[in-house]
């Protein structure tokens, strides 16, 4: 296994198609499963995966209220998953018309891995990237040191 520094991804970040198996599992649902996804590659962050909306559950989604902006790809909205009326809000996010060179994201979901029951790739559970702000998967190909980590204050 080839491991990846996030010392050596971009700025501004880079949008890589990705045939790994993802798996997604909220409360107690399965959100998502898909071996098509779209990874954002930014300097110091864990990828953060993009997951088109044919591979979702969107019975589980709600829209939510806010939304936030991203000097690279945006406006964002977000949503709260639901189930079975427990919600967890602002769990999910898209950019529903990002930027030029983010275009590809148009609609695609990214979520908080620190807010599902569990998200694997290719079989390895993500651990979620530190700091609530952010959206990264760590898995065992992933080396850091990562922002948002208070270990290393100098990337918050």
């Amino acid at each position: 296994m080839a491991l990846e520094h996030v010392s050596d991804y971009p700025r501004p970040p880079a949008l890589v198609p990705c045939a790994d198996h993802v798996v997604v599992r909220v409360l107690g649902q399965l959100l998502c499963d898909t071996h098509h996804s779209l990874r954002v590659l930014e300097t110091f962050h864990p990828p953060t995966y993009y997951l088109p909306p044919e591979t979702m559950a969107l019975s589980l989604l709600r829209p939510a209220a806010g939304r936030s902006f991203c000097e690279w790809k945006g406006l964002a909205r977000y949503f709260d998953v639901v189930v079975a009326g427990q919600a967890l809000p602002c769990a999910v996010w898209q950019y529903p018309e990002p930027t030029a060179a983010f275009g590809a994201l148009a609609g695609w979901y990214a979520l908080y891995p620190a807010q599902m029951d569990g998200c694997w790739v290719n079989g390895d559970r993500v651990i979620p990237q530190p700091g609530g702000f952010y959206g990264g998967w760590i898995t065992s190909a992933v080396v850091g040191p990562f922002k948002g980590d208070p270990a290393h204050p100098q990337l918050i």
